[in-house]
């Protein structure tokens, strides 16, 4: 077999690009750093990185530019650092089909906006020259806001084909940009004519059929979310779209739905099996980090203003009804079998298993059923934290407590009654998490619905109108994400500002 010379870089085409740290190249620097369009430099050369693939420079691009907006990932990279690396933005592409393959424009801008930046992508047919030139100025007159450009090296001169770098500069004399190059082991950072680059972005990409460009990465105005985030790492939000814009539209249509609990159970009956791993949740993310024994003054408000988060949509009218209607799919609370809700599976045998000794039957809990569930943490003589599991059963029409000590931490699950009693909800159980998907579905999802008077009646449960600001806010936040998934999906950014929500 035919072995590949090793190379050692690539001889820079200048003309048209100029070398950085050439004669020339410096004094275009000094003087664009004299004109102001230098600003965002020096974060991005803070930052900056080489790819650690070939196929890597959308991954790399992304992961200089978050970092030198100063965007907390909010989990960890090695040891206890949290900082973006190639390797943690795997949630739009897997990092194998990656390297493979390499990743479109609409995979890096959906990344950008899934580590939680403020994306605004262009297409070449979006845009004019003009109109790259203006975006351009704007950012490198700023430290808030950075340029990617994804383009095809040949109008450069250069070697190779489709490639993303950020943007580092620009010389309004010369009317030139400054291409930080993450391939550093190719080419260095050069200096090439504005025109001759959006020539470079007006080249289509082979395996979308769509026209390159540029995308403006920001940082939210707003805090970024406590509580919820979408991924798109599995499969699972493909189908989770697909129900979603086109299978419940029609669902609501064909169905005779005369009252809300018809109608949340045919939305639960007809999810897609694998809906569940749809919203992943902040707080598994960082379990293990919230469970450790040292956490700043930061890290306890925003556990604060999760529970709160958690707390406010448990108080929700749609929440009492959803959580009902699952209990009414099961029988003695043999709740999901989901392991969310072990514990609530638990407290149910526990109670059956109790009344069934107080009644003196010890083979069978067929004819129990539970009216509430209280968990409560308490320290055992001798040893570490316990749980008491406390329920109140029917048998034949009686009524009798029953409390039975576990040895486990405790934990805030949801169980078949709304009448929890437990100090404080600290993790979504599965009817919080249908319940946030239904507020958080497009108001425009419910047109369907043909009885005009059920259709007002849950437009009004699903309204984020008269919810608390802080899970109106997570709500508007998971929206965006779900709508920034879909376009990610279908590759289509040709309107890049999200529906109102």
């Amino acid at each position: 077999m035919a072995t590949v010379s090793s190379l050692y870089r690539r001889v820079l085409p200048s003309p048209p690009a100029v070398d950085f740290t050439s004669p020339d190249g410096k004094r275009l620097f000094a003087e664009a750093l004299e004109g102001g369009t230098m600003e965002g430099f020096f974060s991005l050369a803070s930052c900056f990185q080489t790819q650690s693939e070939p196929a890597f420079c959308g991954l790399a691009s992304l992961a200089v530019v978050l970092n030198a907006l100063a965007i907390d990932p909010g989990r960890r990279w090695k040891g206890p650092w949290r900082w973006f690396d190639e390797s943690m933005l795997d949630c739009c592409e897997p990092l194998d089909k990656v390297k493979a393959q390499g990743i479109t424009f609409g995979k890096v801008a959906c990344l950008a906006h899934c580590s939680g930046a403020d994306v605004q992508p262009f297409r070449a047919s979006q845009i004019t020259v003009d109109d790259l030139r203006h975006h351009l100025i704007r950012c490198t007159s700023s430290r808030d806001c950075h340029l990617i450009a994804s383009y095809h090296r040949k109008p450069l001169k250069q070697t190779g084909t489709g490639h993303f770098s950020p943007i580092g500069g620009y010389h309004a004399g010369q009317d030139m940009a400054l291409i930080l190059d993450v391939a550093r082991f190719k080419y260095p950072p050069h200096w090439v004519p504005l025109p001759l680059l959006w020539e470079a972005m007006n080249t289509i990409d082979e395996s979308t059929g769509l026209l390159r460009g540029f995308m403006l990465i920001s940082r939210h105005n707003a805090a970024p979310s406590a509580l919820y985030t979408v991924s798109c790492r599995d499969e699972s939000w493909k189908s989770m779209a697909k129900y979603c814009v086109k299978d419940l539209p029609n669902i609501l249509k064909a169905k005779s739905l005369d009252s809300v609990p018809t109608l949340l159970s045919h939305f639960i009956d007809s999810l897609p099996a694998n809906a569940g791993s749809l919203i992943k949740w902040v707080v598994e993310v960082r379990r293990k980090e919230e469970e450790g024994p040292y956490l700043s003054k930061e890290e306890k408000e925003r556990l604060f203003v999760k529970e709160n988060v958690l707390q406010q949509v448990h108080d929700t009218k749609l929440f009492m009804i959803v959580h009902d209607l699952q209990c009414a799919h099961i029988q003695c609370c043999n709740c999901s079998s989901s392991s969310e809700d072990s514990i609530t599976r638990i407290a149910a045998s526990v109670r059956s298993q109790g009344a069934a000794m107080l009644s003196g039957n010890l083979v069978s809990s067929d004819g129990f059923c539970c009216r509430e569930t209280c968990f409560k943490g308490v320290q055992a003589n001798g040893g570490g934290p316990n749980t008491v599991i406390s329920g109140s059963v029917v048998s034949e029409g009686n009524e009798q407590g029953v409390d039975m000590l576990l040895p486990m931490p405790t934990l805030s699950m949801s169980s078949c009654n709304s009448n929890l009693c437990n100090e404080s909800i600290k993790y979504p159980s599965s009817a919080v998490v249908l319940t946030v998907l239904l507020l958080a579905l497009h108001p425009s999802t419910w047109f369907s619905i043909m009885d005009e008077k059920l259709k007002t009646e849950f437009q009004t449960l699903v309204s984020t109108d008269n919810l608390p600001d802080v899970l109106k806010q997570e709500i508007i936040h998971l929206r965006r994400q779900l709508y920034y998934l879909k376009a990610c999906k279908d590759e289509e950014y040709e309107d890049p500002v999200p529906p109102s929500p």
